[in-house]
């Protein structure tokens, strides 16, 4: 990975410091309420029930800081805390009457408040705006996303080629049987190796990577969830799995793809994959690619 320039951490800095005063985030009193933004999201999140532990996943709070802002809104009335009927172990949160009419309220605010912003705007610079933003998203989704090495029997590592395998059975014509899948033993130690995608917390993605023969690494089973796509993560699995193949002494990998399957095809070219003829005998298998690696 490309070591990160002064000049673009000093950007980013930047523009927070910017974003965070202009909207208002360093006031104790967010969009003039008496709360701070903090409260403010957390009362947000809560607009239907759910238990302070998927809050804390969600959001990221340390335990005792997420505790300090649900009893400052159970005080205010704002919010009912209690004990999940089925896990006396989960507490719940809701909102009370009187914190929907307080939501309700702070949705009225935030959106005049944004509404101000872009008032001196023209149209045609509201939509680079919203376009700009959107790619600002995304490549905050990306960065914030970790490909970790798992082995290959663990539950995520399995629990992703499920998914994959589902994905493909809706998609092929012809369906897709499981038994097609790597065994956990190809894709592990010394054999080869198993990524997964995480983004907070939750396998979102994956690739496997095996030894097909000496000098020679194949590239299997690159999926991305439904809600991860369209990110650039299918690069970034692609990337970790040659930076893995190059690391164990690969310097060619190969793959194959389903007919299908057109916009795997036009990545793997995008990414410097040439069109081979067969060298396996998968039944679902239309297109062969192979690349070689730089050094490591």
């Amino acid at each position: 990975m490309e070591p990160v320039s002064t000049e673009h951490v000093t950007a980013f800095r930047r523009f927070n410091r910017y974003f965070t005063r202009r909207i208002g985030a360093l006031d104790d009193h967010y969009l003039g309420q008496d709360r701070p933004l903090g409260e403010a999201r957390l009362l947000f999140e809560i607009a239907e029930p759910v238990s302070l532990r998927e809050l804390r996943n969600r959001l990221g709070l340390d335990a005792g800081y997420l505790s300090r802002m649900a009893k400052a809104l159970e005080a205010q009335g704002l919010i009912r805390v209690s004990v999940h009927p089925d896990d006396n172990r989960l507490r719940m949160v809701e909102l009370t009457p009187a914190g929907r009419i307080e939501l309700k309220e702070q949705q009225r605010r935030a959106n005049a408040l944004v509404a101000e912003l872009l008032g001196g705007l023209t149209a045609e610079q509201r939509a680079e705006l919203a376009e700009a933003m959107s790619t600002t998203r995304r490549l905050l989704r990306l960065a914030a996303i970790s490909v970790c090495l798992v082995d290959g029997a663990s539950a995520d590592a399995r629990a992703c080629l499920d998914a994959y395998a589902a994905d493909l059975d809706a998609r092929f014509p012809e369906g897709f049987d499981p038994a097609d899948l790597v065994r956990p033993g190809e894709v592990s130690g010394d054999a080869g190796a198993f990524f997964v995608a995480y983004e907070e917390g939750a396998p979102v993605g994956c690739g496997a990577l095996r030894r097909l023969e000496p000098g020679v690494g194949e590239i299997r089973h690159v999926w991305v969830h439904p809600a991860a796509r369209r990110l650039g993560l299918a690069r970034r699995l692609l990337g970790a799995l040659e930076g893995e193949a190059s690391a164990r002494r690969l310097p060619v990998v190969r793959l194959d793809t389903h007919a299908a399957l057109g916009e795997a095809q036009a990545m793997y070219r995008a990414c410097g994959y040439t069109e081979i003829p067969r060298y396996d005998d998968s039944v679902y298998a239309s297109h062969w690619f192979e690349k070689r690696l730089p050094s490591p």
